[in-house]
């Protein structure tokens, strides 16, 4: 029963991300489920800060920091999973990893492990935790100060951290990805993050769900097309898919 929650609340945002606005009665019908179990869904998603009703429509919460790490876990799950399983095909055994901050990196993490031999290096406490049963795994963890709320590192220890290394793959995320294409994120601090980890990598895989796609954020730096690999659940326009192509960076869409 718990399963079915879950996943019609990935649904909602889902279809959230792909809508300005919705009503409970639209919803309701999307989804073929009483009107009363779409607003105790919104009510949920509302206290967890995802969600923003107002005259009787809902949108997704526009944020100017990122929400707390646990209730982005629920968000988009099986999409993840999806993404997660794509990576892992991508990459073989024995590769050399970086891997950045964010629960579908995780979830990325959590699918290499069965891998072997692998060598991470990693800003994400959470990503280590993921792979610690990886058979014969060698991990590097960044240094500096924990960002306690996400624990990950990104301030300029983890800069130095990753311009140590040289890697085969960096697997990372965004805030959000604009419809034009660019990258986009929270704060200075994530885009100086996310150039550290795609210059120490020959591949740079970009992974993200749909509810990353068209968010608005203050801060931007190039463009998905820059990259080599995007991974995700989302529905890109065509103009941003053919812009890809012309760069010869790959879409793979679950």
């Amino acid at each position: 029963m718990r399963r079915d929650v879950t996943q019609r609340r990935d649904e909602i945002i889902a279809l959230l991300s792909e809508n300005d606005a919705l009503s409970a009665s639209g919803l309701s019908t999307e989804l073929a489920v009483s009107v009363q179990t779409i607003r105790a869904d919104l009510r949920e998603l509302d206290e967890a800060g995802l969600v923003q009703r107002r005259n009787g429509n809902v949108r997704l919460r526009q944020q100017s920091e990122n929400i707390g790490y646990l209730p982005r876990e629920g968000i988009a799950r099986q999409e993840k999973q999806r993404i997660a399983l794509a990576v892992k095909n991508l990459i073989p055994t024995s590769a050399r990893l970086a891997l950045g901050t964010g629960t579908t990196v995780e979830n990325c993490a959590r699918f290499l492990a069965s891998h072997k031999d692998l060598f991470v290096a990693s800003n994400s406490i959470h990503a280590v935790c993921a792979l610690q049963q990886a058979p014969n795994i060698t991990i590097e963890l960044a240094g500096g100060t924990v960002r306690t709320r996400d624990l990950d590192m990104i301030g300029a220890p983890a800069l130095e951290f990753f311009a140590q290394h040289s890697v085969d793959y960096a697997v990372f995320s965004c805030g959000g990805l604009s419809h034009t294409g660019c990258l986009m994120d929270y704060n200075s601090d994530e885009v100086a993050a996310r150039k550290a980890i795609t210059s120490c990598a020959t591949t740079r895989i970009l992974v993200i769900d749909s509810t990353k796609n068209g968010l608005d954020l203050p801060c931007q730096t190039g463009h998905v097309w820059d990259l080599d690999v995007i991974v995700t659940g989302a529905q890109l326009s065509t103009t941003l898919v053919e812009n890809c192509e012309q760069h010869n960076c790959q879409v793979i869409q679950v």
